[in-house]
């Protein structure tokens, strides 16, 4: 989808939104992929490319949701400045109101912005560091003595920390698994528990665990020296996630499929959380949850965002906590051979990886720094 409209009087740029353009792009799963979180066996990976191209040639990218209910709003930002990214975020915050995350346009015009200005997007977020730490996010559920396996390659690797799932149906199996692991490797890594109950998928009818049932896991957690323990209650179950913080040592987190950010507002003030964990590329984009970040800061909580997407999502996450935020680490989806950097990245002539030491390193280069595979793309479009 394009679209192209004259353009308005001179910006401050010195550049105008010449066309927006929207892919959408399949890549077959043979063998499926078990994700943890999903009852039905996964065939295929999709992602959406959004591409913001001005009157000079240059071009912004970003991937991320789907932007249902975008098409027929282009003419809100053709012709426009792109460096007016608090006028394009309000837009947008608009749209999502009325009809779907368009947010990926929000990080295209971040990209785009850095290309003008010749800056990565780490630096002009505030530019407080060059790198992050990476912890490793599992995707699969192992029996135990494989799950123990997975966390000593990832060890050897680099990571310093791992998250593991739970979803065996009862927790006492997913206890199990993750008590082989600290017994494999000790403390030589920094174990966070995705309880995930904070949603759920279309056609997953279950129901979500109560303040008791994620106090006796927390219990368990604590025994075993777990760092957080992620989405443990309903989303909206605000006083439970209150009542479990003030309860347990291990921290709480949530945050990761919230849509509004006023919903982020209440959990930060109203004590529910120990640690947020937004994606940019699901709510407010780099502009919005910027200042989500600083708020968090402010009331002494960790801000790492959740980011289970692709490579040009993990790498947007990262600029925004690279440049402005001091979290531990960053999620990165990397759970092979179910989940590798091959399947994770395939809209990338580069996979993202971590160094030897488990760290995400952003380059000096314009904007995010990645590059688009066209072959790929133009092999694995479905519209």
């Amino acid at each position: 989808m394009s679209a192209h409209l004259r353009p308005l009087a001179s910006s401050s740029s010195g550049q105008r939104i010449a066309a927006v353009a929207i892919s959408h792009h399949r890549l077959p799963l043979a063998p499926p992929f078990n994700a943890s979180w999903d009852t039905r066996p996964r065939t295929h990976f999709d992602a959406t490319i959004v591409r913001v191209t001005t009157d000079a040639g240059l071009t912004g990218v970003a991937s991320g949701d789907r932007m249902l209910g975008f098409e027929g709003h282009e003419s809100l930002f053709l012709g426009r400045d792109p460096l007016d990214l608090e006028r394009h975020y309000r837009v947008l915050a608009n749209i999502d109101f009325h009809y779907g995350r368009c947010w990926p346009l929000d990080l295209a015009l971040w990209d785009l912005a850095g290309k003008i200005l010749g800056q990565p997007c780490w630096r002009l977020l505030g530019g407080l560091a060059r790198r992050v730490r990476a912890y490793a996010s599992s995707g699969t559920l192992r029996e135990p003595p494989a799950q123990a396996d997975a966390a000593e390659r990832f060890l050897a690797q680099g990571f310093a920390a791992l998250k593991l799932r739970f979803h065996r149906g009862d927790w006492r199996e997913d206890v199990r698994a993750l008590e082989a692991v600290r017994a494999r490797v000790g403390g030589k890594l920094e174990l966070l528990v995705d309880c995930n109950q904070g949603w759920r998928l279309p056609w997953d009818t279950q129901g979500p665990w109560t303040f008791k049932d994620a106090l006796a896991v927390a219990r368990e957690l604590e025994r075993l020296d777990v760092y957080w323990m992620e989405e443990p209650l309903h989303r909206a179950d605000h006083a439970g996630m209150r009542a479990l913080r003030e309860a347990t040592d291990v921290r709480v987190a949530a945050g990761e499929m919230t849509r509004q950010l006023h919903e982020l507002r209440d959990l930060i003030t109203s004590g529910c959380v120990d640690v947020l964990q937004p994606d940019v590329a699901l709510v407010g984009g780099i502009t919005g949850l910027k200042r989500v970040a600083i708020m968090a800061q402010e009331h002494h909580l960790t801000f790492t965002p959740h980011t289970w997407t692709n490579g040009l999502g993990v790498t947007a996450n990262a600029h925004l906590m690279a440049g402005l935020c001091d979290g531990p680490f960053l999620e990165f989806p990397y759970d092979p051979p179910e989940w590798s950097l091959e399947r994770r990245d395939f809209p990338l002539l580069e996979p993202l990886e971590v160094d030897r030491d488990g760290w995400l390193k952003l380059s000096d280069a314009p904007g995010m720094g990645y590059a688009l595979d066209e072959e790929r793309l133009a092999a694995t479009r479905i519209g």
